[in-house]
């Protein structure tokens, strides 16, 4: 079924698209490879235009960006292995042989990146910027596991990956080259979690992990959320010589982090996470999180769902999964997207009015509060893609097969839950898919996604400044520190400043698309379309499967 949302009532504002972009709302389906291929196509612009081979990294971002893009591409190369026979089908060697070279060429570069990216830097940064590391290179060691079982099945049984002395054997029985990397990826990921646990402090809020500590105590939503999905990760892909099996220290910290967060009340009336908590110094001898900033992103609603998936996997609680959705539809929500009838609530308005702003997008697409002003920061360019790589991962079909050997399991509440995980997860579909052809329509020539989806709905408006959004950037008790940086005051330190990446190119033309102004296309930017296409393929998969 092709999409037509836009012919309904509430957004009959076709014309305001390019000629050239308008396509897009009427050809892709959900069961269509166009969407691989678009997909693909994002990350085949992002090893392009941002990756340097000489440099073996995205030299255009910063420590965690990469980090993350490291994540994402990973991710994709999962998305590929599983799905390339839809593109290309066929068993002969010559369309093996096509499959694997795309593969890994691709996996070449995240290799070479593991041995470039800076972590002797890393280490002195805050904790949520060790965090990142642990998940990227789990993401690459899956890929790693997930790649050899598909189409090196028969290397099974050489479980310690040697090399036979027959050579006959080792045609045989050799894994995929790319396992050998495994062991390389478990000690970064190890050393990192090992940093990166040593935020969590007791002292103050009864618990929770703390942003950075060159800073006044500071407990936020990104750094806990990322500790838990972390630590729960470690726990389900991680094992080595020094470990017999699952390490329960994994467990336990994740169990215990993320028990802290959902009672810490970190989320706001909508039901989304807001940035974090301060500890009020001017009461003498204070240790409670008693000062809430109520600042909104993107990425703080994203980054758990990874955590409760694998939680419910490991523990098989329902509760876990019932927290996800019930996050997910709350940032649905607050895009103005209507889950039941399937579209946004607000029409579409012509230039140069904007729809209203919902607390995170308006007209039903996903914003952050920068997007449509163009002034976001270096990290903030970095949200969007971040919530839609974990969104994707949340909705992977669940498995039963991990509580089977339990003598609790029961196989009617598995299915109950399955269907219902199942059914969720097709709902969100019409809401991902209207972000997935948002983000299409902001490309530029060259194929490089833009930060503000929704300005081509809003005939790529480039005369919106802070002041004309819609937006309250002054609202009480919010510090938008990751497109500002943090004041230098009683709250969050004195001694010292934490600012972002860059906000700006420097100064050039007032630019005709709106997506060139600020930072303009970016690494970043890049990585956002090349995840919410990908979740896109990959849930619509999953729920027609």
């Amino acid at each position: 079924m092709a999409y037509y949302y836009l012919l309904t009532p509430h957004a009959a504002n076709i014309g305001l698209l390019d000629p050239a972009r308008r396509w897009l709302f009427f050809s892709l389906t959900s069961d269509s490879s166009e969407i691989l291929q678009h997909a693909y196509s994002a990350l085949a612009v992002l090893q392009n235009e941002y990756y340097q081979i000489g440099k073996s990294t995205w030299p255009s971002a910063i420590d965690w960006t990469a980090a993350v893009t490291q994540t994402v591409v990973s991710g994709m190369l999962s998305t590929l292995t599983k799905s390339l026979n839809l593109v290309v089908p066929g068993i002969t060697p010559s369309i093996r042989a096509a499959h694997e070279n795309l593969i890994s060429s691709v996996y070449d570069h995240i290799i070479a990146y593991h041995y470039e990216q800076d972590i002797m830097a890393i280490r002195e940064e805050a904790f949520d910027d060790i965090l990142w590391v642990v998940l990227g290179w789990i993401e690459a060691m899956n890929f790693a596991r997930l790649h050899g079982s598909l189409h090196f099945p028969e290397a099974e049984r050489n479980a310690n990956a040697s090399f036979p002395a027959d050579i006959h054997a080792a045609l045989a029985t050799l894994p995929w080259r790319g396992q050998f990397w495994i062991p390389s990826f478990q000690g970064r990921a190890k050393s990192f979690w090992l940093l990166g646990a040593q935020g969590w402090d007791t002292d103050l809020c009864h618990g929770g992990m703390v942003w950075n500590p060159r800073l006044e105590p500071y407990k936020n939503a990104i750094t806990n959320e990322l500790y838990i999905s972390a630590s729960i990760s470690m726990y389900q892909h991680f094992a080595d010589a020094s470990t017999v099996g699952r390490d329960p220290v994994h467990l336990q910290a994740a169990i215990e982090g993320y028990k802290w967060l959902v009672n810490s009340n970190m989320t706001n009336d909508a039901g989304l996470f807001v940035d974090g908590f301060h500890i009020d110094r001017r009461r003498h001898g204070n240790t409670e999180c008693d000062v809430r900033d109520e600042m909104v992103y993107t990425y703080n609603q994203g980054v758990l769902l990874t955590g409760q998936r694998g939680l419910w996997e490991v523990t098989g609680s329902p509760s876990y999964l019932a927290d996800g959705h019930d996050l997910i539809q709350a940032v649905i929500k607050a895009t103005g997207w209507d889950l039941e009838a399937t579209q946004p609530i607000d029409a579409v308005a012509r230039p140069p009015k904007l729809p209203r702003w919902r607390g995170l997008g308006r007209s039903g697409i996903l914003e952050d509060e920068c997007d449509a002003s163009g002034t976001c920061s270096q990290d903030s360019q970095t949200f969007k893609g971040i919530y839609f790589h974990h969104l994707d991962e949340f909705c992977r079909p669940l498995d039963g097969h991990g509580f089977k050997k339990h003598e609790s399991f029961n196989m009617n509440s598995f299915n109950s839950i399955h269907a219902a995980h199942r059914s969720a997860c097709q709902a969100y579909l019409g809401w991902i898919k209207h972000n997935a052809l948002a983000a299409l329509t902001s490309r530029d020539e060259r194929g490089r996604f833009g930060m503000w989806w929704g300005a081509g709905l809003v005939g790529n408006h480039t005369y919106v400044f802070p002041q004309s959004d819609g937006i309250d950037h002054n609202a009480a008790n919010t510090t938008d520190y990751r497109n500002r940086g943090t004041p230098q005051d009683d709250i969050w330190g004195r001694e010292s400043r934490w600012l972002p990446g860059s906000r700006k190119r420097g100064k050039r033309p007032w630019p005709r698309d709106a997506n060139d102004r600020g930072r303009g296309r970016t690494v970043e930017t890049q990585v956002g379309g090349l995840a919410v296409l990908r979740a896109y393929w990959d849930i619509s998969q999953s729920v027609s499967s």
